[in-house]
């Protein structure tokens, strides 16, 4: 039964929305159990440097799926924050193995979104993680709205929001493609759990 933690900040609500897709993904797969933190519920290490709180669900995940959205081509400040504060399970490595992936967000098509992904992906590997392409073509026509990774992606998932609210933006396709990629990173943490 594996375990997914879904960790993300969001700034404006539509980085939220495609956690939550992801989450709903991750779901589908029977006997997964799933977690979404936004990473403003996980306080800073305590005076003797521990984490407390919903740090407890990471350590216990099998697989933790990180989000952000993208600003000025790179992660979230509050996403960077929350990744400095792992420095004392990266030293332990205790994280190694656990399987990972990622997604981001912004409000152009492009954003130097794929940065945002190559940093999800090194800290994943800093972490000894064990990271999931998103296992997808680009999406054909390349960029509708409706299309699965519309984007064209492989590394992580990548939406785009235009100037409007969560409700509506991003659109279906981008939805899609991260509601697939929860499902992926949870089929492939069961797979990884059954060989242990």
């Amino acid at each position: 039964m594996p375990k997914i933690a879904i960790v993300y900040h969001s700034g404006y609500g539509h980085t939220k929305v495609v956690a939550e897709c992801v989450a709903a993904g991750a779901k589908s797969v029977a006997g997964s159990e799933v977690s979404i933190i936004a990473v403003g519920e996980l306080a800073g290490p305590d005076k003797d440097r521990k984490l407390t709180g919903r740090w407890d669900e990471l350590a216990a995940a099998d697989a933790i799926i990180f989000g952000a959205p993208t600003y000025m081509g790179s992660l979230s400040a509050d996403f960077k924050k929350f990744m400095e504060q792992t420095a004392g399970l990266w030293y332990t490595q205790a994280w190694k193995d656990k399987v990972a992936g990622g997604f981001t967000n912004s409000g152009s098509m492009s954003g130097d979104k794929l940065n945002a992904l190559f940093q999800l992906a090194i800290f994943a590997g800093q972490h000894s993680m064990i990271w999931v392409s998103t296992g997808m073509v680009g999406g054909h026509p390349a960029g509708a709205p409706d299309a699965l990774n519309r984007i064209s992606s492989q590394l992580g998932v990548m939406t785009q929001s235009d100037q409007a609210s969560p409700e509506v933006t991003p659109p279906k396709g981008d939805r899609a493609t991260a509601e697939a990629y929860g499902k992926r990173v949870a089929e492939i943490t069961a797979r990884f759990l059954k060989g242990k």
